[in-house]
């Protein structure tokens, strides 16, 4: 049976990379707050570190939608557990880009599926009269007419009232700008945006942003728009999947380990199961009664002389492993179970020493983009011929040999080997998502369960 669903809600889209989208977003976010509204926020795509930035302004975890990893109906669900005064979802990328050179998986297919009123973002830098030329270019190409609004970033003020007056011309409504903001921008590092923990004076830069935005943005249009998001049909989800109640899964999570999804605990802790945070950097053991582990992708290069000098967890999660407890690895945590890893100064550190090799930095970004992974055995999470959709963005290589998965990149035909699987162990640098992913993340519950009960539950 079908039900209506779905917030007042916005997306903000952008022109590319870079164009001040994760800015704006946040501005938004930490501007409703202060006009006593309730929003939340969601990010297009498989990022770890824009949710961050989402979830620093509102003092919640936030999510994702992604429409490679999952269908329609399940991301109008993910979309409809939202309960945002509105809804604030940051685009990927540029509008249109998706998989390969198609739209699949872009901010345009999201805000499609999800019926999402846009607002563009276009950086404005350099130049004037050219960026009514973009805006015209990004109308002219839709064909769901979801555009609704634009907000011009890094615009001279004086320039704005000639600009908004031929953009309102366009049909498009002009939600206002964003001149240069001394002392409000975000710092970058290699995988995007440096995490909001290490910002100094991350709060001062978002006021310094407010103050500005207070002034030159249209409030109320924004939330007039927002209003205009219809109500969606969403098809319940049927129950199934294994009992996990009483399954208790040790989940890494600190400086180190930070790109987690915060969909796939929920997905874990809808199957009953309880969820442990323990830190690699500065506890000394798993936690006490874990049926399994996960440990994230992160930073680990940038923290290898503490995960080193805490041997005492090296040696618990290397017993943990060994003995046979179910373990997903993915990125930072792939890294981590290998003998060494190269840290950010170029030294090598020791690690958990699970995996055999030593993971090194490469001269640039090793894999990108979304992947699709063939078994070519039977494995912790499926049989032999069994897929799984990943993603990768890593500067780091192993010299290991992965031999578990024959991946092919999406849109495109290359392909590769990656991972390192076995019945108790998924590791590798492609990272999954469980609502792409249902079966492999039962399979991992299940595996937990087996082993808790041969454990004595």
């Amino acid at each position: 049976m079908e039900g209506a669903s779905g917030c007042p809600r916005i997306l903000i889209a952008g022109t590319g990379s870079g164009c001040g989208k994760t800015t704006l977003t946040c501005g938004i976010l930490y501007g409703l707050l202060q006009r006593g509204l309730h929003p939340c926020a969601c990010k297009c795509g498989p990022d770890y570190i824009d949710p961050m930035f989402h979830s620093r302004v509102l003092g919640v975890e936030t999510g994702n939608l992604d429409s490679f990893f999952t269908d329609r109906e399940t991301m109008r669900r993910l979309l409809a557990r939202e309960k945002g005064d509105p809804c604030v979802i940051e685009g990927v990328m540029g509008y249109y880009d998706g998989c390969g050179f198609t739209e699949k998986g872009s901010a345009s297919e999201i805000a499609a599926l999800t019926q999402t009123p846009v607002i563009l973002t276009i950086n404005a830098r350099g130049m004037s009269r050219s960026v009514l030329a973009v805006l015209r270019g990004f109308l002219a190409a839709q064909t769901e007419q979801s555009i609704r609004g634009v907000i011009f970033n890094q615009l001279p003020a004086k320039l704005y009232p000639d600009i908004r007056r031929e953009a309102e011309a366009m049909g498009v409504r002009v939600l206002g700008y964003l001149p240069r903001i001394p002392g409000a921008a975000f710092e970058s590092r290699k995988l995007g945006l440096v995490a909001p923990d290490e910002i100094q004076g991350f709060r001062k830069k978002l006021g310094l942003l407010y103050e500005t935005m207070r002034e030159t943005i249209d409030w109320d249009g924004i939330l007039a728009l927002a209003e205009e998001a219809p109500v969606f049909a969403c098809i319940p989800e049927e129950k199934d999947g294994p009992d996990g109640r009483g399954i208790k899964i040790a989940v890494a999570k600190d400086e180190a380990f930070c790109f987690l999804y915060r969909d796939n605990l929920e997905f874990l802790k809808a199957l009953g199961c309880e969820i442990l945070f323990f830190s690699p950097l500065w506890e000394k053991e798993i936690p006490e009664g874990a049926d399994a582990l996960i440990l994230n992708g992160g930073y680990p290069e940038l923290h290898a002389a503490a995960l080193e000098a805490n041997t005492a967890m090296r040696q618990a999660v290397s017993r943990a492993v060994k003995d046979g407890m179910p373990v997903i690895a993915e990125c930072g945590g792939f890294m981590y179970l290998h003998e060494r890893l190269q840290g950010e100064d170029g030294k090598e550190y020791g690690m958990a020493g699970v995996l055999h090799g030593e993971c090194h930095k490469t001269s640039g970004l090793a894999r990108f983009g979304y992947i699709t992974m063939e078994a070519e055995k039977d494995n912790l999470l499926c049989p032999a011929g069994g897929t799984l959709k990943a993603h990768e963005f890593h500067y780091y290589d192993s010299t290991l040999l992965p031999d578990a998965f024959t991946a092919k990149k999406a849109g495109g035909s290359a392909c590769w080997k990656a991972g390192v699987a076995d019945k108790r162990m998924y590791a590798g640098f492609p990272h999954l998502y469980f609502y792409g992913n249902k079966e492999a993340a039962y399979a991992f519950v299940r595996a937990a369960k087996e082993y808790g009960h041969r454990a004595g539950i």
